[in-house]
């Protein structure tokens, strides 16, 4: 069984856990590895299973994360200017 993940690899992160995330590309929810491995027994009987993990990884595709020491968007403070934009914007 193949399925595809979003890792987020970020060593400058506040928290330990948002260092290293495993994303579902769909939902976004965090992968839950005990959860993933119960789905691929598909067994529905209580017991303990000896069992072999094989991860394979292939990065399909990578993007970067940039880097700002602003993570915030300047936006103008001037409401008059804002409303006349706005204005402008509905005129057109």
């Amino acid at each position: 069984m193949i399925k595809h993940y979003i890792f987020n690899l970020n060593p400058e992160a506040d928290y330990e856990w948002e260092r290293c995330v495993l994303r579902n590309p769909l939902t976004g929810e965090r992968l839950d590895l005990t959860t993933a491995i119960a789905e691929a027994l598909d067994r529905e009987e209580a017991g303990s299973y000896l069992i072999s993990v094989n991860i394979d990884i292939k990065v399909l595709e990578k993007t970067t994360i940039a880097q700002s020491s602003s993570k915030t968007i300047d936006l103008p403070s001037d409401k008059n200017n804002l409303a006349s934009k706005q204005n402008q914007l509905l005129a057109s």
